[in-house]
């Protein structure tokens, strides 16, 4: 009996060491904690540049308090609230936090926690004076972001203090870490965020820092993030946010040949700046709660009808099938039914040819094309496999899903399919029950990022290279998605004629505003239906007619007529483009354009 005892009792002790040394991690932490403090190491964040190498983005350095709870010994509370600018409530309320696991998952008495975090440099001086009279109170060293330029807020994107399913999801991250949280910062976080670090300094009986653990040898630096050189030009983004001030819409710009963004401008927009600091919580919410929607960047995240900057690839669409050539000519004299017989376009001539009907936004030439494509049974067998051929290639030219731009958030717009309207009409429908779709309206929406690069895909005559914002990644080549042409199903050939009807736009129709004496510019209007308002303004083009150098899109909510608001904007920058600044006999146009107000009802502030 005794001998059984002391076996269970040796067993019990044997079974409790295994416990604290191998199952439970505290007792190491315990031991740890005792003779080293283990300082976390922060590397550097990547910085990024614009394409002409201006600097966007830069770090500043800034100062955490961290606290070892076991270490906590009674302290001048009212001191420390006085030198660290906060209430004796919030300096309670925050201890508590720390310790209660399910709002800090992980905790332990022996690991410094962050208490408070992105002190300033005059602040962290106040309180290193003084850090002597708080024990378990410590200084991590770490930087936060800086903006060269108060543009491009929601291309750059923000960082902020990681929650708790970041932290689950990737063990890179602890409590009062930081990440990317839109734009950029997002996308490339984890080339941006770069390697932690570790420092193990040694402490004396007492918890006394005595130096480095074995002179350093087994501290680990820290690997500083990779650079960014982004595609965009900060001064035409700049330009371009200026012209959309007191408007709703977006501006987008691309570089037909490469896919790099020149441009992505949308407005309301905010300084990056607020979101920085102490203060980003307030501001963030600030923002949030503005009827404008600051935070949504209508170039990807905002979906809109096309309208009539439609219409080129509708043509291509028709071309490609047969349906029409460039001689076929439509009747426009009465408008197509669906306009109830009433003339439904601009003053042009009828009957009309493709290049006369793109020339002058021609509303019935598409109507009637769309009705010989899918209401003609020598050439399908029923309206449903019409309109999928027709589907196939309008999303081989980037509309119905998103591009992949390496911005997060995208919206794929909207293209219907058959049995959309199959559900809708209980199978009996023809194309005149969805003419609404020939002329960019009905079920059909896109972002402007995708009409943007409609004008790519044109100018290109066929292919386009997924749009992207990042040009260059220090010592690391691009995804090759962003490398890759994607071509059309349509063929090369059918684009020459579109691209001419879109010269002749700009040369004597709709698109006249876009005119440049020594650059060929080939343009096409949209005035986009709005049932909640007043139209909306859009336009696209692109430049030179022969080897392209930009295409562009701009749309303003509620701006009516295409020709009104969108093609002036869209002529100013483009001269911003080519010419470096806007010139004399444009400067009127300049004028009006940054005097004219045109908030949509829903964004007006109470």
């Amino acid at each position: 009996m005794i001998v059984g005892v002391m076996i269970s009792v040796l067993l019990v002790f044997v079974i409790r060491l295994f416990f604290l040394q191998i199952v439970s991690g505290n007792y190491k932490e315990w031991a740890d904690s005792n003779a080293f403090l283990k300082k976390m190491l922060y590397p550097a964040r990547g910085v990024i540049y614009d394409r002409n190498n201006k600097l966007l983005v830069y770090n500043q350095p800034a100062y955490d308090i961290m606290l070892i709870m076991r270490e906590i010994q009674p302290f001048d509370t009212l001191d420390f609230c006085r030198t660290t600018g906060i209430t004796k409530e919030f300096l309670m309320k925050r201890i508590e936090d720390i310790k209660n696991r399910s709002l800090n998952p992980g905790y332990s008495s022996y690991v410094p926690q962050v208490f408070m975090n992105q002190l300033s440099t005059n602040e962290y001086g106040m309180l290193q004076e003084k850090l002597y009279k708080f024990p378990g109170f410590y200084i991590q060293n770490r930087t936060i972001r800086e903006y060269g330029y108060p543009n491009a807020a929601l291309v750059l994107g923000d960082i902020g203090e990681v929650n708790r399913k970041d932290i689950e999801s990737d063990r890179y991250y602890l409590r009062g870490d930081y990440s990317g949280r839109s734009g950029i910062e997002r996308s490339y976080e984890k080339i941006l965020r770069g390697q932690k670090g570790m420092e193990i300094l040694l402490r004396d009986a007492r918890g006394n820092i005595k130096g480095k653990f074995e002179d350093g040898k087994h501290d680990i630096a820290p690997v500083s993030g990779k650079n960014l050189t982004l595609s965009i030009d900060i001064d035409l983004q700049a330009y371009a946010e200026k012209l959309m001030r007191n408007k709703v819409g977006s501006i987008v710009m691309i570089e037909p040949a490469t896919g790099e963004v020149l441009c992505l401008a949308s407005s309301p927009t905010y300084d990056p700046n607020l979101l920085v600091g102490r203060q980003r919580g307030k501001n963030y919410q600030m923002l949030e709660n503005n009827p404008q929607k600051p935070l949504i960047d209508h170039s990807i995240n905002a979906t809109y009808p096309p309208g009539s900057t439609y219409k080129p690839a509708q043509a291509l669409v028709f071309l490609e099938e047969g349906v029409i050539t460039p001689q076929k000519v439509y009747t426009c004299a009465n408008g197509y039914p669906y306009h109830g017989g009433k003339p439904a376009c601009h003053s042009h001539g009828s009957p009309l040819s493709l290049i006369s009907a793109l020339a002058t936004s021609c509303n019935s030439y598409f109507c009637w094309g769309l009705h010989d494509m899918l209401d003609n049974r020598k050439r399908y067998a029923t309206v449903q496999e019409a309109f999928e051929v027709w589907k196939k290639h309008v999303v081989s030219m980037g509309y119905g899903y998103a591009l992949g731009i390496d911005l997060p958030g995208e919206k794929r717009g909207y293209i219907p399919n058959s049995k959309v309207y199959d559900g809708f009409y209980r199978k009996r429908w023809n194309s005149s029950t969805i003419i609404s779709i020939a002329i960019g309206q009905g079920e059909i929406t896109a972002t402007p990022l995708q009409i943007c690069n409609l004008s790519a895909t044109i100018a290109n005559r066929g292919y386009y290279i997924v749009p992207h914002v990042v040009r260059e990644i220090e010592d690391m080549p691009l995804d090759t998605v962003y490398t890759q042409k994607k071509y059309t199903t349509v063929a090369q050939s059918h684009y020459e004629s579109v691209v001419e009807g879109m010269r002749n736009a700009v040369l004597n129709g709709t698109c006249r505003g876009l005119y440049m004496s020594d650059i060929a510019v080939c343009g096409k209007t949209g005035t986009a239906e709005n049932p909640q308002g007043k139209d909306h303004s859009t336009c696209i083009a692109f430049a030179p007619m022969n080897q392209p150098r930009i295409a562009i899109c701009v749309y303003v909510e509620n701006g009516g007529f295409g020709a009104t608001n969108a093609v002036p904007i869209a002529k100013l920058m483009m001269e911003k483009f080519f010419y470096g600044g806007i010139k004399e006999e444009s400067k009127y146009i300049e004028d009006r354009i940054l005097n004219t107000v045109i908030i949509p009802n829903y964004a007006q502030q109470e």
